[in-house]
């Protein structure tokens, strides 16, 4: 007989109560937003009402189904993914928080242009365990439509967190929505995660992974379900909008037979529809596709083998023994499969905006991803030859200025490479000019690649970070702070 906790007992008898009703009464006290449920495999939604977005949001370890399989996870209400919000450019937004983790922790909006200060996208923010605090930030008037998301990011804790369950999309609704094409689409938000648990169903320890290559589990999860299947009856486009939420998982899609047509990257929308064979996600990154149906059927969505470079021997340790089975990742992975119960007859839309290419500016800046050795902690992952200090400011730079970023990674893996509060654009690789003109807040940064990126810096001053997201990089030294001065 397998010995548990109290606490685990407690938690395992609310568990036998249904973890629906637990969701739904985790859910009371919240006044000014309302609350939705798309279906019963689906967390709920929270949308804003008359301006502003309201709600209680509280982390902690539940326990999640997983294909009638029982695993801890940590979760904010309950729900693996978290609930999806819902605002408007021009909405207020106000977050309840209470953390009931045995770790400290805050919450990052990755992607939404927001204040980087005070109960707003502060990184810095310590929320011990017990503790509660209150987000509130405005949604700027002209922020773009599109599919962001929230997660941890406590420094040292970010992988371990978002590995344990913690994250939710936030979306922004506005032009893009309302392109008649794309209102007319069936739309379906899908999460992807990936966890390692032991034969118990809990989470592995930080001892038991490769936190060198940055950890991966040999369960993936798409909404909280694993190979779901998403149906599709009516005679129209379909619209997924896709989040990579794992914290070192790259994803490399592709749809059987058919084709991706990409509408969107983590900045919102792009000029027109961009015909893809192949969709590649990094952590952190998101985007947004249409789907033609070619005829009825079911079509699996693959997750393709991807080398995104390894530390060797330095980078050794246990990657499996999950209670799921294990996966091979020499072979393309059925994340999902889309079901097509009739035709599709409809055309694409032609133009979705109008993205000008920023003007060269006079600052450009170098940086270097690598790796060395930190006395303090071992090996380390380091920007310009430096580990991540909390105190020291690493790049000044002036508010409503553009500058230029070279990001020259001379690693043995490749780096997604993230910048807080404000997207960008991607001008070169190695030198070469970027074929796609987008706003992005994440850019792949190859080993032995050079990317060049044009930033503006608008609107908010302050103190934030800029690093890899392959999050045990980060937790492992891949970031600087940066100081934007008005």
């Amino acid at each position: 007989m397998v010995n548990i906790d109290r606490r685990r007992f407690v938690i395992l008898g609310v568990a036998g109560a249904g973890t629906a009703w637990l969701s739904n009464w985790l859910l009371r006290g919240t006044s000014n937003s309302s609350i939705s449920q798309a279906s019963d495999s689906l967390p709920p939604v929270y949308q804003s009402s008359n301006g502003l977005l309201e709600l209680n949001l509280e982390a902690r370890e539940y326990p999640i189904d997983l294909n009638g399989k029982q695993a801890y996870l940590l979760a904010y209400n309950g729900q693996v993914p978290a609930p999806r919000l819902e605002a408007k450019p021009g909405d207020k937004v106000r977050i309840h928080f209470t953390n009931n983790l045995t770790q400290p922790t805050n919450i990052h909006f990755h992607g939404l242009h927001i204040p980087i200060t005070g109960n707003a996208d502060n990184v810095f923010l310590k929320i011990e365990p017990g503790n509660k605090h209150t987000y509130e930030f405005q949604i700027p008037a002209n922020h773009p439509a599109g599919t962001f998301w929230y997660h941890p990011h406590l420094h040292g804790l970010v992988a371990e967190q978002l590995f344990g369950g913690l994250a939710g999309l936030f979306v922004v609704r506005g032009e893009l929505d309302n392109i008649p094409e794309i209102k007319a689409a069936q739309e379906e938000f899908l999460v992807l995660q990936d966890f390692a648990l032991d034969n118990d169903g809990s989470l592995m320890g930080s001892m038991h992974m490769s936190l060198m290559s940055g950890r991966e589990g040999d369960i993936i999860i798409v909404n909280g379900s694993i190979e779901p299947t998403i149906s599709s009856s009516a005679k129209r486009l379909l619209r997924l909008r896709i989040l990579n939420a794992s914290p070192s998982r790259f994803y490399r899609l592709a749809l059987e037979k058919h084709s991706f047509y990409q509408i969107a990257t983590d900045g919102g929308a792009l000029n027109k529809p961009v015909e893809l064979s192949e969709l590649l996600l990094t952590p952190g990154q998101r985007a947004e596709v249409l789907v033609k149906g070619d005829k009825p059927g079911q079509y699996r969505l693959l997750n393709l083998p991807y080398d995104r470079g390894s530390m060797g021997m330095m980078g050794g340790g246990m990657m499996g023994g999950g209670m799921m089975g294990n996966n091979d990742s020499d072979e393309p992975i059925a994340l999902a499969t889309i079901d097509y119960k009739s035709l599709i007859s409809t055309t694409l839309p032609t133009k979705l905006n109008s993205i000008a290419k920023l003007p060269e500016p006079e600052v450009l800046r170098r940086f270097e991803l690598n790796h060395g050795m930190n006395p303090t902690v071992g090996m380390a992952f380091l920007i310009n030859g430096k580990p991540y200090e909390r105190d020291r400011t690493d790049t000044q730079v002036k508010l409503n200025t553009i500058e230029d970023w070279e990001i020259a990674n001379t690693g043995v893996m490749d780096h997604p490479f993230h910048i807080h509060g404000n997207a960008f654009q991607v001008i070169s690789r190695n030198g070469k000019p970027e074929s796609l003109l987008a706003w992005r807040d994440t850019v792949l940064v190859k080993r032995g690649e050079t990317v060049r990126i044009r930033i503006p810096f608008n609107d908010f001053a302050g103190k934030t970070v800029y690093h890899c997201h392959v999050l045990d990089h980060e937790d492992l030294g891949m970031m600087g702070n940066l100081a934007i001065e008005a």
